[in-house]
């Protein structure tokens, strides 16, 4: 009998150790290495060829003048918000992770591309969690009525899966989830790192030698992050993160790494008893409708990606209970909220250092553009003073540490998406008003150069 072979894994970053040791190595964080049941290297080293009896192709190197490129080799899918976030659509021989929270719509968002596809891809569904018959009720419930081209499949083996994937020749495949699987090469138990790196890393392998696209669904632990060792992310071509509160019906799709496009794309949906609905215009539901005014809310016109986008910025000033004024802020950055404070303390005369602010972005979503800056400072001024920011009105502007207005990125776009929605006028920074053709649009454009003149503008 073979004597078994143990080894010591990180949790975080997958190095490997012969011992275990407090502090890792390779990430230094501590109390992370694991030991598991591996085999001798040579085994391990073995791909998706082996488990199908295929054979290798021998690489070459090519000169890159004579490697072949087509601008159109991307599919297309129905999904707009899935299309965004992808680069313009789905690469063939890509391999995608797609991760999220248990119940945040993962699966579901994957059936229902299944479904959305059928007429255009063979797709294989794998699924490691699910019975066929709970996929089937899901997919009735989302209306797959007639979707012969969709196959799933129930199994965890890495080598059983490639055996019908050899058969059945798809064109896309679904691996639900990439933690259930394991392969006979390794001896430790599934989900486990180096089950889930030597996984990986033949799916890997297929997609690149076929040309097959590849979604691995993961687990997320409890820091949010993706379960598994850090090197999962670094093998895959694109990795996407499908965030939102289960007792919100709002989902953003998010894009943390992609080879093939922007990284600062974001898709919404909404959750429906029907499955996910795609939300083409964001800036509807991000902007809360009012039937009565209230001071302390700026709308603030900012860029995801390529996409224009209007918020709700809400903010509540009062007098500090407690010796120390507290300092709290939802989807913005806190240090970015204490200097704009600062800014409004020094440079523009408004006592606020004994003072609680409350800074809220509403719709549930982080913004890191420095453009709502403007926003913020209005919001923030209008609750000190009890006034009422006119609904009309939207801002594009980010403030300097000398309280200027200084000008950003895409502000004819940002225009644009304002005047869409009906607002009347918006504030910018004086800087652009040479490169912007004022006879295009039909809003109101209000030149700015500091925070004192925006204010006067605003309330006189």
């Amino acid at each position: 009998m073979a004597k078994v072979k143990t080894a010591f894994y990180c949790q975080s970053c997958g190095a490997r150790a012969s011992k275990w040791v407090g502090q890792c190595p390779s990430c230094t964080e501590w109390n992370t290495l694991v030991e598991e049941v591996i085999q001798k290297d040579s085994t391990s080293t073995k791909t998706w060829e082996s488990s199908t009896n295929g054979h290798s192709r021998t690489a070459k190197p090519t000169s890159i003048s004579k490697i072949r490129f087509s601008d159109n080799s991307r599919v297309i899918t129905k999904d707009k918000e899935l299309n965004r976030v992808l680069g313009g659509g789905i690469v063939p021989g890509s391999v995608v992770l797609f991760g999220g929270e248990p119940g945040i719509g993962k699966s579901t968002l994957m059936i229902q591309l299944s479904i959305l596809l059928n007429n255009q891809l063979k797709i294989l569904y794998v699924t490691g969690e699910e019975s066929e018959q709970q996929i089937k009720m899901r997919a009735e419930r989302i209306g797959a009525n007639g979707a012969e081209n969709c196959y799933i499949l129930t199994e965890t083996n890495t080598q059983n899966i490639f055996q019908q994937i050899k058969e059945l020749e798809p064109q896309l495949v679904i691996i639900d989830s990439i933690q259930t699987l394991h392969t006979t090469y390794i001896e430790s138990a599934a989900g486990s790192i180096s089950q889930v790196r030597q996984c990986t890393a033949e799916l890997t392998k297929y997609a690149k030698d076929t040309n097959t696209p590849v979604f691995l669904i993961g687990h997320i632990n409890k820091e949010g992050n993706i379960a598994g060792p850090k090197v999962l992310e670094h093998i895959v071509d694109t990795v996407l993160q499908f965030e939102g509160d289960q007792h919100n019906n709002y989902r953003i799709l998010r894009t943390t790494k992609n080879r093939y496009g922007s990284t600062s794309e974001l898709g919404i949906y909404e959750m429906s008893d029907k499955g996910l609905r795609e939300v083409t215009n964001p800036s509807e539901i991000l902007i809360n409708q009012r039937d009565v005014d209230f001071s302390g809310i700026a709308i603030a016109a900012t860029m995801e990606g390529m996409r224009p986008m209007l918020i709700e910025v809400q903010a509540l000033v009062s007098n500090a209970a407690y010796g120390t004024p507290q300092r709290s802020s939802t989807g913005f950055d806190l240090r970015r909220l204490s200097m704009l404070l600062a800014v409004l303390e020094k440079k523009c005369g408004f006592k606020l250092a004994s003072q609680d602010v409350f800074l809220n972005i509403a719709g549930g979503i982080k913004v890191i553009d420095p453009s709502i800056d403007l926003a913020v400072v209005c919001a923030i001024l209008a609750s000190y003073e009890d006034l009422i920011i006119p609904t009309n009105a939207c801002f594009a502007g980010e403030v300097g540490l000398t309280g200027e207005i200084r000008a950003v990125n895409r502000v004819e776009q940002r225009i644009s998406e304002a005047e869409k929605l009906g607002f009347e006028q918006v504030f910018i920074s004086k800087y652009h008003k040479k490169g912007i053709d004022q006879k295009r649009f039909k809003i109101e454009l209000k030149f700015v150069g500091k925070v004192d003149e925006v204010f006067s503008l605003l309330f006189g």
